[in-house]
């Protein structure tokens, strides 16, 4: 193999994986975003009266 030829190869494999990293990243900080908003609507769900009290009539 030709020097010219390896170095485009090492360089297309170099992009391939830094653009890799980054959809990675990407994936990652929208993972963290969905799971921040579903702690917030578990919070605003939650009711904290909610089986304090037992009525039962006989």
């Amino acid at each position: 193999m030709d020097i010219p030829a390896m170095s485009m190869s090492m360089s297309q494999a170099k992009l391939a994986q830094a653009v890799s990293v980054q959809v990675m990243s990407m994936a990652k900080d929208q993972a963290q975003i969905q799971g921040q908003n579903l702690v917030q609507m578990m919070e605003k769900s939650s009711n904290p009266n909610l089986g304090k009290n037992l009525d039962i009539s006989i």
